[in-house]
């Protein structure tokens, strides 16, 4: 009895001995993963950005947005300091990462709150009763234009709208239909309004493209000139001096432009993936993480859609600048203020580069302002904002043949009727996107004059189908 009794004991001390090591394993393989520190960085600045940029109650935001949006998530707690402007999240207790509204930067992972972070304050916001772009309001029905089907519209809008606020539905949050540079609908789900900015996702790419656009004529930059000769030599990043030692010396800023730099970068989106631990890592330098990957085809010889590539296009506006300060003011004073964005703000990472593949915050009829600038090739009203050209950089295939053909300069060909998205559903073949995360989309169609948005956070791909979205607006447009 007794020496069952010892079995017994020894088995049990094994068998926590085991449970203890396969714990330990489990947490080394976390951390050396980073999936704790990349989930603390996700939270902090997704609730961050909601509560002051976006202007929501962060607690909605958490439950609606962060934690449906994985089960490691779960592990999340949140604190918010309003004076502060600041949001600490921990994972399990334990890793801490916190993000700060910076003026000109929107919400910036690990820097110190400031005076400059509690004085930064928003610009002024457009009259909701003037008729949009100077204001917000959509034209009465009386005044649209013939030929468009008004009860077919509505009924598009309102079906699009099933299930707003349902996280486990289509969830939209924002639609702005816009006509022959007027504006037919602007509506928001229950908890928005029409100045709320709504996150873009990877729409932020095309802005990103324009920018870049409009920076190398404001600093007289070639586009096809190489990387690393775009830096003047106060403003070199670290990681250029080893790209000059191999074939990234070859890659030009327009390669950056059109996806086809050749680098062996990956689109991972799990918790351990490459995207993640970009936007949301330790250290947070989106430029310097995608640069160091190696070099893997000839520059422009192949195309593969990358959020790094958006953020080395990033690194290299920024090196256009004397002053930091210059660059992070350059997307509002350059590009929003112009056509009156007001709500637009494009966030950085803590070292401070855009994270032009992904966080531009703006509201449904603002990103329609940025569709209908594109639309225009640059001009809003009397001035010309973004040089000519841009609507045919745009629009100028990525590659001749395979996937890059239903892609341009940072902007997605969904038309295009070999390789684009939405290829066979009925849309113009000059129809263009921004396309974003979890069903996010401004679609531009020049020869039906019209610019489509939809913005939402559709967890489940199926409830929302853009390119069906789409062609049913078009339908109920006079061609």
């Amino acid at each position: 009895m007794a020496q069952a009794s010892g079995w017994i004991k020894r088995g049990l001390q094994i068998g926590s001995g085991l449970l203890l090591a396969l714990m330990t394993l489990a947490i080394v393989a976390l951390l050396y993963l980073g999936i704790p520190q990349n989930a603390a960085g996700m939270a902090a600045k997704g609730v961050c950005s909601a509560a002051f940029v976006a202007g929501r109650p962060w607690q909605k935001m958490l439950a609606d947005d962060v934690l449906p949006a994985s089960p490691v998530l779960s592990l999340i707690s949140i604190a918010v300091d309003e004076n502060a402007r600041s949001v600490t999240a921990r994972f399990a207790g334990l890793f801490a990462r916190q993000a700060v509204l910076m003026p000109h930067r929107g919400c910036v992972l690990n820097v110190t709150p400031t005076s400059a972070s509690r004085a930064a304050a928003k610009s002024a916001k457009p009259d909701a009763d003037k008729p949009w772009p100077q204001g917000e309001a959509a034209l009465p029905v009386a005044q649209w234009s013939p030929g468009v089907d008004a009860l077919a519209l509505q009924k598009t809008v309102d079906e699009a709208f099933a299930g707003a606020g349902d996280p486990n539905a289509a969830n939209a949050r924002g639609v702005a239909i816009i006509h022959k540079g007027r504006l037919l609908v602007l509506r928001t789900a229950p908890g928005f309004s029409s100045q709320t900015p709504l996150h873009g996702w990877s729409m932020t790419k095309t802005v990103t493209g324009m920018l870049m656009h409009k920076l190398a004529a404001d600093t007289h930059l070639s586009l096809d000139s190489p990387v690393v000769d775009a830096f003047p030599p106060a403003r070199e990043p670290t990681w250029v001096a080893p790209w000059r030692t191999d074939g990234r010396k070859r890659i030009k800023v327009s390669d950056l432009l059109y996806m086809r730099d050749g680098l062996a970068s990956t689109e991972d989106y799990q918790p351990w993936g490459s995207v993640p631990h970009m936007l949301w890592g330790q250290p947070n330098n989106v430029a310097a993480f995608a640069a160091a990957s190696a070099a893997q085809a000839p520059p422009g010889a192949r195309w593969r859609y990358l959020s790094a590539t958006a953020n080395l296009l990033s690194g290299v506006a920024r090196g256009r600048f004397t002053r930091d300060a210059d660059y992070w003011a350059y997307p509002a004073h350059a590009l929003f203020e112009p056509i009156g964005a007001t709500s637009a703000v494009l966030e950085t990472d803590t070292d401070g580069n855009w994270v032009g593949s992904s966080y531009l915050w703006a509201s449904a009829g603002d990103w329609g302002r940025l569709g209908q600038l594109m639309l225009n090739d640059g001009r809003w009203g009397d001035t010309q904002v973004l040089p000519p050209g841009w609507l045919q950089r745009a629009a100028r295939q990525s590659t001749a043949q395979g996937e890059g053909r239903g892609y341009s300069a940072q902007t997605w060909r969904i038309g295009d009727p070999v390789a684009g998205e939405c290829r066979g559903r009925g849309l113009p073949a000059d129809t263009l996107s921004m396309s974003g995360h979890w069903g996010q989309v401004v679609a531009m169609v020049p020869s039906r004059a019209a610019v489509i948005v939809r913005l939402g956070w559709t967890f489940k791909r199926g409830q929302f189908d853009a390119c069906a979205f789409i062609a049913d607006i078009l339908k109920t447009l006079p061609k």
